[in-house]
This record gives structure tokens, C-alpha cells and sequence, in this order.
């Protein structure tokens, strides 16, 4: 049964709204919940899309949570879905700052604030852990030695060397495109041949 597009924008800034509610940690925790949201409950991604969309989002500047709400609303519902999905995203964190830039003095001094801020990061490290194991798993299962050295050889570089998360993710992008240009050369060359 094809729902209605009112329905479709409703669900977009519900899902979203609850997503942006729930999310602390920054824009890596919001992965894995969309990928549960998006993916396996409402299957209007499947793993490659959401891949996809989490590859875009990360290198394009601006928040994570927001150009996924972007895009993922502009595939459902056009423009009215992204500016649904991005209404639905960033009216819970303008509402919690708003409220905590009233009280931040009370915010700051308070210890048992202090404590669940402290227990957050844990949960907050366990998310993000289980979206580089999702993501890595994806990775090694398009069993393109390319891919599975990019990754490695980026971890390295960002862990190890220091190096700038922007230039990996710069070099990366050139890779992708080279190996890009190769492949529809291959094909092209598979079609005069053929």
C-alpha cells in the first residue's frame, strides 16, 4: 500500500525529532540509530544506500545528522521531505542549548550533571564503536582489496600519524574517483570490443 506524502513528511520529522532527542555524542551516534530507523524498521534504504549516505554526509561540511536529513528526506519526499527531516533534527538540540544557556552557570557547578555527562560518554563510545564495526563490516564486504587498504591505510594515518581527518578523507575521494575513471574506461573499452 503507498502512503500518502503528508504521511510520508510526518514520519520524516518524527523519526528524525526522536533520533535528534536521543542522540548524544555527536553526529556518529545518529548512524547506527538511522540505520535501524531508515533501514531495518521502515526499509526505505537497504545497507548500500545507507552506506552511501553516510559516506556523502561525512564529507560534505556542515553536521553529520543534518545533511543526512537532507538527503535521506530528498529521497523519500523531494524537497519538502529534506526540509521536513531537517526541522525534525534540529529542533531538539535548539531547544535542549536553549534551555541550558539559561541555566548554564546551575549546569556547570552541578555534580550529578557532571556524573551523567561522564556515563553518557561511555554509552556514547559504545555507539560509536558499534557504527565503525557496521561500517568496517561493509567495507569487507565488497571484497575490493582497494577498499580494505584505503581504510586501513586511513586509520593509520588519522590514528597513528596525526594526519588531518580532511585530507584522508580528500585523498580518499581521489582514489574513489580515479578508480571511478578506470572502471567506466574498462566498460567503455568492454563495448567497442564487444
Amino acid at each position: 500500500m503507498k502512503k500518502s506524502k503528508a504521511w510520508i513528511l510526518w514520519t520524516l520529522f518524527k523519526s528524525m525529532f526522536v533520533l535528534s532527542s536521543c542522540t548524544f555524542g555527536g553526529g556518529f551516534v545518529i548512524v547506527s540509530l538511522m540505520k535501524k530507523k531508515f533501514v531495518e524498521e521502515l526499509q526505505w534504504l537497504d545497507e548500500d544506500e545507507m552506506l552511501d549516505v553516510t559516506a556523502i554526509t561525512q564529507s560534505a561540511p556542515g553536521p553529520l545528522p543534518v545533511n543526512a536529513s537532507v538527503i535521506i528526506g530528498y529521497r523519500m519526499a523531494g524537497i519538502l521531505g529534506s526540509l521536513s527531516a531537517v526541522f525534525g533534527t534540529i529542533l531538539p538540540p535548539m531547544i535542549v542549548l536553549s534551555i541550558i544557556s539559561l541555566f548554564y552557570n546551575q549546569f556547570r557547578t552541578n555534580k550529578y550533571i557532571a556524573v551523567a555527562l561522564q556515563v553518557m560518554r561511555a554509552g556514547v563510545a559504545a555507539v560509536i564503536f558499534d557504527v565503525v564495526i557496521n561500517l568496517a563490516k561493509n567495507v569487507f564486504k565488497a571484497r575490493r582489496i582497494l577498499y580494505i587498504a584505503m581504510m586501513i591505510i586511513a586509520f593509520v594515518c588519522t590514528y597513528f600519524l596525526g594526519v588531518s581527518a580532511m585530507i584522508v578523507i580528500l585523498v580518499c575521494l581521489g582514489i574513489g574517483l580515479l578508480d571511478l575513471l578506470v572502471s567506466v574506461l574498462k566498460e567503455k573499452h568492454k563495448k567497442e570490443i564487444g
